[in-house]
């Protein structure tokens, strides 16, 4: 795609993008925000960002998940925005960026299914950005075929679903398995989708996903520990778009504790940054932090390039993190456990 035909069609939506991420909170914001006594302290101190008065109708005394649900409504509109007035590819880029949403909801709604919760209470739960129409039947699903038919069929998500169908039922550990591999499915192919366009969509996007596809591949190792997946299911469910494919991915599958996970990522010089350090005691981070630090980075990196579709997936994900920040202050406040209200991640100075 050349520079001089980007801005044709997809220019005015690139620098409406720009300015969404200007208005994103910075270290001095989050000063405000950690120094709130009140939930009604902090939804004055939002007034002066650019969430303005998002919280205006919302009747006291104000609740964290009230603040989560109205921050994701505020993305939701944005981002339905920039899909409305968006042309091809672009529109096709950010269908993509909904899918890892919709596979979300489906896994949250398999499983409050199987505990017998209503519709009613679990629907409200699931991610604005990942709603489909299909949504409401899946309380008919029982086995993955099922949920393959009477769901998934005329979704985006039916390519990806092939190789769940197989599985026997829906029980606690084939849910998780059915999220993974829908996953590894869902980040190979937009990868590939990404490669295809070329120039610098491609360098940017294949970087973003390869660095997805290698978390998703450590997080799965390390919570496979002590459960009942053996070591040729657990290489099945690891994204193959990464810097680990094939070698480290081999070595993975092998691991079998932690120890053995870091010894892998030690070949990796930007993985054995995030490991070092990383643990659970009192003043560390933990490696989940570690890796949203590292995701921060590539995203604002992301804006360094111009004319590339990259802007608008790294926008979506550090508002995801922006969400995850103000959600982690407000409980802290909600709760008046201050010791550790300036944990969050730090994303513009």
């Amino acid at each position: 795609m050349g520079d001089a035909y980007f801005n044709i069609d997809h220019g005015y939506l690139e620098g409406l993008v720009r300015g969404f991420k200007s208005g994103i909170l910075r270290d001095a914001d989050y000063q405000n925000l950690i120094e709130c006594q009140t939930l009604e302290d902090l939804k004055l101190s939002l007034q002066s960002t650019d969430y303005g008065n998002f919280l205006a109708n919302e009747p006291s005394p104000l609740a964290v998940s009230t603040i989560d649900d109205k921050l994701k409504e505020k993305l939701v509109i944005e981002f339905q925005h920039l899909r409305n007035h968006s042309l091809p590819p672009l529109s096709k880029f950010l269908d993509y960026i909904t899918y890892s949403y919709m596979i979300d909801n489906i896994v949250l709604l398999v499983t409050g299914t199987m505990h017998q919760r209503p519709l009613s209470e679990l629907l409200p739960k699931c991610h604005p950005l990942g709603s489909f129409e299909q949504m409401e039947a899946i309380h008919v699903a029982s086995t993955p075929s099922e949920l393959y038919n009477a769901v998934l069929v005329d979704t985006p998500l039916a390519p990806y679903f092939i190789d769940c169908i197989s599985e026997q039922d829906l029980d606690e550990m084939n849910i998780e398995i059915i999220r993974n591999t829908l996953y590894k499915a869902y980040l190979d192919d937009f990868y590939n989708f990404c490669k295809s366009m070329g120039g610098s969509t491609a360098e940017v996007m294949c970087n973003a996903l390869a660095f997805e596809a290698d978390r998703r591949a450590f997080i799965i190792t390390i919570n496979s520990f002590d459960t009942e997946l053996t070591k040729d299911d657990r290489y099945k469910l690891y994204p193959t778009c990464g810097r680990l494919y094939p070698d480290g991915l081999a070595s993975l599958s092998r691991a079998d504790d932690y120890e053995q996970v870091r010894a892998v990522a030690e070949y990796y010089a930007e993985y054995k940054a995030l490991f070092d350090g990383a643990g659970n005691n009192p003043g560390e981070k933990t490696l989940e932090d570690k890796f949203f630090e590292f995701e921060v980075k590539l995203m604002l990196d992301a804006f360094m390039r111009q004319f590339q579709f990259g802007v608008f997936y790294a926008y979506v994900k550090l508002k995801e993190q922006e969400t995850r920040n103000i959600v982690w202050i407000s409980e802290c406040v909600a709760q008046r456990h201050r010791a550790k209200i300036d944990s969050y991640i730090h994303i513009m100075p």
